[in-house]
Protein backbone atom coordinates (compact mmCIF):
# COMPACT_ATOMS: atom_id res chain seq x y z
CA UNK A 1 0.00 0.00 0.00
CA UNK A 2 1.33 3.35 -1.15
CA UNK A 3 1.24 6.38 1.46
CA UNK A 4 2.18 9.57 0.62
CA UNK A 5 1.35 11.96 3.98
CA UNK A 6 -0.70 14.70 3.75
CA UNK A 7 0.37 18.71 2.92
CA UNK A 8 0.07 20.74 5.44
CA UNK A 9 1.02 23.90 3.23
CA UNK A 10 2.23 23.88 -0.39
CA UNK A 11 1.16 22.59 -3.46
CA UNK A 12 -0.57 19.40 -5.42
CA UNK A 13 -0.18 19.26 -9.47
CA UNK A 14 -2.89 16.75 -10.06
CA UNK A 15 -4.32 15.47 -13.83
CA UNK A 16 -0.72 15.48 -15.23
CA UNK A 17 -0.44 13.36 -18.56
CA UNK A 18 0.67 9.87 -16.95
CA UNK A 19 4.45 10.00 -17.76
CA UNK A 20 5.08 13.54 -18.06
CA UNK A 21 5.12 13.99 -14.41
CA UNK A 22 9.28 13.04 -14.04
CA UNK A 23 9.83 15.67 -16.62
CA UNK A 24 7.68 18.33 -14.56
CA UNK A 25 9.20 17.40 -11.69
CA UNK A 26 12.55 17.92 -13.02
CA UNK A 27 11.67 21.23 -14.87
CA UNK A 28 10.44 22.61 -11.29
CA UNK A 29 13.63 21.78 -9.59
CA UNK A 30 12.04 19.05 -7.16
CA UNK A 31 14.85 17.40 -7.80
CA UNK A 32 16.98 19.56 -6.16
CA UNK A 33 14.57 20.63 -3.61
CA UNK A 34 15.52 21.40 0.65
CA UNK A 35 11.55 20.49 1.11
CA UNK A 36 9.53 17.07 0.84
CA UNK A 37 8.26 16.88 -2.67
CA UNK A 38 6.38 13.42 -3.74
CA UNK A 39 6.02 12.32 -7.41
CA UNK A 40 3.12 9.87 -8.29
CA UNK A 41 3.23 8.16 -11.18
CA UNK A 42 0.29 5.98 -13.00
CA UNK A 43 -2.77 6.55 -10.36
CA UNK A 44 -5.62 5.72 -12.02
CA UNK A 45 -8.07 8.51 -13.26
CA UNK A 46 -11.72 8.61 -13.95
CA UNK A 47 -10.75 11.50 -16.67
CA UNK A 48 -8.19 10.20 -18.21
CA UNK A 49 -7.11 6.23 -17.64
CA UNK A 50 -3.44 6.99 -15.73
CA UNK A 51 -2.63 10.59 -14.49
CA UNK A 52 0.46 11.47 -12.65
CA UNK A 53 0.22 13.68 -9.65
CA UNK A 54 2.96 15.97 -7.67
CA UNK A 55 2.59 17.21 -4.30
CA UNK A 56 4.59 19.61 -3.11
CA UNK A 57 5.62 20.56 0.83
CA UNK A 58 6.17 24.13 0.36
CA UNK A 59 4.95 27.13 -1.35
CA UNK A 60 7.11 27.76 -4.81
CA UNK A 61 6.56 30.19 -8.13
CA UNK A 62 5.26 27.96 -10.68
CA UNK A 63 4.97 29.68 -14.46
CA UNK A 64 1.12 28.40 -15.17
CA UNK A 65 1.63 29.28 -18.61
CA UNK A 66 4.17 26.77 -18.99
CA UNK A 67 1.87 24.16 -17.54
CA UNK A 68 -1.07 25.13 -19.12
CA UNK A 69 1.22 24.90 -22.51
CA UNK A 70 1.95 21.24 -21.27
CA UNK A 71 -1.34 20.22 -20.56
CA UNK A 72 -4.63 22.15 -20.21
CA UNK A 73 -5.86 19.42 -18.20
CA UNK A 74 -3.56 19.74 -15.40
CA UNK A 75 -5.18 21.58 -12.04
CA UNK A 76 -2.86 23.09 -9.07
CA UNK A 77 -4.31 22.31 -5.59
CA UNK A 78 -2.92 25.33 -3.28
CA UNK A 79 -3.31 23.69 0.22
CA UNK A 80 -3.35 25.38 3.34
CA UNK A 81 -3.64 23.91 6.60
CA UNK A 82 -4.36 21.16 5.26
CA UNK A 83 -7.39 22.22 2.83
CA UNK A 84 -7.67 23.14 -0.54
CA UNK A 85 -7.56 27.10 -0.57
CA UNK A 86 -7.58 28.08 -4.16
CA UNK A 87 -7.72 25.74 -7.14
CA UNK A 88 -6.19 26.62 -10.31
CA UNK A 89 -6.79 25.11 -13.81
CA UNK A 90 -4.79 25.37 -16.56
CA UNK A 91 -5.43 27.16 -20.19
CA UNK A 92 -3.31 27.93 -23.20
CA UNK A 93 -1.48 30.77 -23.04
CA UNK A 94 -2.30 33.42 -25.62
CA UNK A 95 1.90 33.73 -25.33
CA UNK A 96 4.80 31.68 -25.02
CA UNK A 97 8.74 32.95 -24.15
CA UNK A 98 11.71 31.38 -24.35
CA UNK A 99 9.84 27.54 -23.28
CA UNK A 100 10.42 26.10 -26.56
CA UNK A 101 13.23 26.69 -29.26
CA UNK A 102 12.28 27.65 -32.99
CA UNK A 103 13.01 24.83 -35.22
CA UNK A 104 13.48 26.52 -38.78
CA UNK A 105 17.44 27.31 -39.44
CA UNK A 106 16.30 30.52 -41.13
CA UNK A 107 14.98 32.25 -37.83
CA UNK A 108 16.78 35.10 -36.00
CA UNK A 109 16.28 33.70 -32.81
CA UNK A 110 18.78 31.04 -34.14
CA UNK A 111 21.38 33.13 -34.86
CA UNK A 112 20.91 35.83 -32.25
CA UNK A 113 20.81 33.68 -29.57
CA UNK A 114 19.68 37.38 -27.58
CA UNK A 115 16.42 37.44 -29.09
CA UNK A 116 13.75 35.60 -27.12
CA UNK A 117 12.03 32.37 -28.72
CA UNK A 118 8.42 34.07 -28.77
CA UNK A 119 5.56 32.16 -30.25
CA UNK A 120 1.70 33.53 -30.06
CA UNK A 121 -1.51 30.98 -29.93
CA UNK A 122 -2.99 31.55 -33.56
CA UNK A 123 -5.32 28.15 -33.34
CA UNK A 124 -6.57 27.47 -29.90
CA UNK A 125 -8.51 24.35 -30.93
CA UNK A 126 -5.48 22.86 -32.30
CA UNK A 127 -3.06 24.17 -29.85
CA UNK A 128 -1.03 25.71 -32.32
CA UNK A 129 1.65 28.21 -31.98
CA UNK A 130 3.24 30.55 -34.31
CA UNK A 131 6.45 31.63 -33.92
CA UNK A 132 6.88 35.61 -34.14
CA UNK A 133 9.76 36.52 -36.11
CA UNK A 134 9.62 33.42 -38.73
CA UNK A 135 5.84 32.34 -39.06
CA UNK A 136 7.16 28.52 -37.94
CA UNK A 137 4.32 26.67 -36.37
CA UNK A 138 4.17 24.68 -33.49
CA UNK A 139 2.16 22.32 -31.45
CA UNK A 140 1.87 22.92 -27.52
CA UNK A 141 1.78 19.98 -25.38
CA UNK A 142 5.48 18.51 -26.60
CA UNK A 143 7.24 18.32 -23.14
CA UNK A 144 10.31 16.36 -24.85
CA UNK A 145 11.13 19.30 -26.80
CA UNK A 146 10.62 21.85 -23.60
CA UNK A 147 13.06 19.53 -21.32
CA UNK A 148 15.58 19.96 -24.03
CA UNK A 149 15.38 23.47 -24.57
CA UNK A 150 16.00 23.91 -20.61
CA UNK A 151 18.38 20.86 -20.59
CA UNK A 152 20.75 23.14 -23.23
CA UNK A 153 20.72 26.65 -21.64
Amino acid sequence: MLNVDTIKNGLVIDHICAGYGPKIFQWLGLDKAKFSSALIMNVPSKKNSRKDIIKIDNIINIDFSVLGFIDTNITVNVIKDEKIIRKITMELPDKVENVVKCKNPRCITTTEHYVPQIFRLVEKGESIYRCQYCDSLYKAGNITELMERNSNE
